[in-house]
């Protein structure tokens, strides 16, 4: 399988390293922006999926040129989901494949399904909830696409919790996330049911990227030969909690 990484950072460049040890999978073009995708499309469709990780401005113009030149695209940018309902009436249209995730470690996926199956048997109790999330100085987004994740998950089991904020709040049907940026943290979220007497708390903390590029290299191997649009839910073959 040939992959085209579009976006060279750090998520990029792990995702090279990994490749470059497997036989069966190689890095065929890399574009850092899209003005180097637009002026290489011939490499491009040489390649049998593209693996996003740029920023939420540039992902939605990226996932576009891919469906317009018919090349599936895994993508783990986040925010830019207020254009979702757009780019998934254009993959119908255009028969694009789309494989978007929040996360794309195996563990934070795992992590998902056990926060939403809290969430059901904790909403009758008298706790507190609250969501924390750390992630590097260079994060773009906050909260972190895990972070929300993990609050809609909460809020689908919840009767009384109907959104989030990105602050501390005494409001009742508002959820609590908390954001910190510390240098060098791949990435730590954690949920915290608290009362007078005690705290619950689960947690998932990333040991480095490698987790999140393997996660994004088996979404491309998962999207090959298919249309329409994908999540790790399908590769794991996850029913909700």
């Amino acid at each position: 399988m040939i992959i085209a990484l579009i976006g060279y950072g750090k998520m990029g460049k792990t995702i090279e390293q990994i490749v470059a040890n497997q036989n069966d999978l190689e890095v065929g073009f890399v574009a850092k922006d899209f003005s180097e995708l637009q002026k290489n499309v011939e490499q491009l469709k040489q390649c049998d999926v593209a693996i996003e990780f740029t920023e939420p401005s540039a992902a939605i113009k990226n996932i576009k040129f891919c469906f317009e030149h018919n090349i599936p695209i895994v993508v783990g940018t986040t925010g830019w989901y207020d254009s979702f309902n757009d780019i998934k009436k254009l993959c119908e249209n255009k028969n694009g494949a789309l494989f978007y995730a929040t996360n794309f470690s195996i563990g934070v996926n795992l992590f998902f399904n056990l926060n939403k199956h809290l969430a059901s048997i904790m909403d009758a109790q008298p706790y507190d909830l609250s969501i924390e999330e750390i992630h590097h100085t260079e994060k773009k987004d906050a909260p972190s696409g895990t972070a929300i994740t993990l609050a809609e998950g909460v809020i689908e089991k919840s009767n009384t919790k109907n959104n989030w904020v990105n602050k501390a709040t005494d409001i009742e049907s508002e959820l609590t996330i908390v954001s910190k940026r510390l240098p060098e943290v791949p990435g730590t979220h954690s949920i915290f049911y608290t009362s007078e007497e005690d705290e619950i708390e689960i947690k998932h903390t990333a040991k480095g990227r490698k987790g999140f590029a393997k996660g994004a290299i088996r979404a491309a191997q998962f999207l090959q030969n298919k249309k329409g649009i994908y999540t790790m839910q399908h590769l794991l073959n996850l029913a909700s909690a």
